[in-house]
């Protein structure tokens, strides 16, 4: 009989191996279950498990390693078209990166909330990565209704991701039917609420969900973008890269909504939205200062 811990790696049986999960909880013959790499929740019968190998899980982790490299390497490619711009907008020609601007730039504050801790730690070092300041905060998704609005009149950002785990059971009813996912009605009560008390688009961006969430419902609660048009999986750092090209794009410009998504891992079937303004204001003369 297979044995399992918190915390070990599994695949499903039934599934064919699909998806790379953690142990989360082990209620009698029960596992609660969450995606290694994607923000699902499962769960499964013991004996459906599948433990896996520290070789499997290497190979596995290769593959994933290389899926966010190219993310990360389109997006500086991104980031260097939006510089340019910036250079000729700020009325000079672009340069190089070692070379000083002319001009200073201030982004927008990120509050990243999400449901899952680890998850939660790889995405501000990616935020950091990217020279983005954020604000990360660990909120079980079932609280995040409730402690949403105060945390965002506490940290004043101009982003909020609301993130975490997700997943919809056909058992449970029809696609259209909220009651069908598992966390998928407490983002969209968190995004209503946001909006009651800021209801422009263009001054709070909202990104809400994670894997197969309900994407109507979520863009009809108020979210500028969300997750998942085609009820499919999301990576665990996508919804960083869609806030990541709203706090890299001018204010003066509407971002493409393929443009979004098109560096994320999931692309147009896992995440969608809105027409929205971006929020990168420069200014002049430089003054590293300001900027910092």
């Amino acid at each position: 009989m297979l044995v399992l811990t918190h915390g070990d790696l599994v695949t499903r049986t039934s599934y064919n191996h699909d998806v790379l999960f953690r142990v989360k909880s082990i209620e009698g013959s029960l596992v609660k279950l969450i995606g290694e790499h994607v923000r699902l929740e499962a769960d499964a019968p013991l004996e459906d498990l599948n433990k896996v190998s520290g070789s499997e899980y290497l190979e596995r982790k290769t593959h994933i390693n290389k899926q966010e490299a190219c993310s990360y390497r389109l997006f500086r490619q991104d980031y260097r078209l939006l510089k340019e711009k910036r250079e000729v907008e700020a009325g000079g020609s672009y340069q190089d990166s070692d070379e000083k601007s002319n001009y200073f730039q201030i982004s927008p504050r990120i509050l990243h909330i999400d449901g899952d801790p680890l998850f939660l730690k790889k995405c501000v070092q990616l935020y950091e990565q990217l020279g983005l300041q954020v604000h990360g905060q660990y909120i079980q998704e079932k609280n995040m209704p409730l402690e949403v609005v105060a945390l965002v009149k506490k940290i004043q950002p101009e982003i909020v991701v609301l993130t975490g785990h997700d997943a919809y059971s056909k058992s449970k009813g029809s696609t259209k039917d909220l009651e069908s996912y598992r966390h998928s009605r407490y983002f969209v009560e968190a995004v209503r609420n946001l909006r009651q008390h800021y209801p422009h688009f263009d001054q709070l961006v909202i990104f809400a969900g994670a894997c197969q969430s309900h994407f109507e419902s979520l863009i009809k609660a108020g979210a500028n973008f969300a997750s998942s048009p085609a009820r499919v999986n999301i990576h665990a750092i996508d919804p960083v890269y869609v806030a990541a090209r709203i706090a890299y794009t001018s204010f003066m410009d509407h971002i493409n909504i393929w443009d979004v998504v098109r560096n994320t891992i999931s692309g147009e079937k896992g995440l969608g939205g809105l027409q929205t303004r971006g929020l990168l204001r420069i200014g002049m003369p430089y003054s590293e200062d300001v900027e910092n």
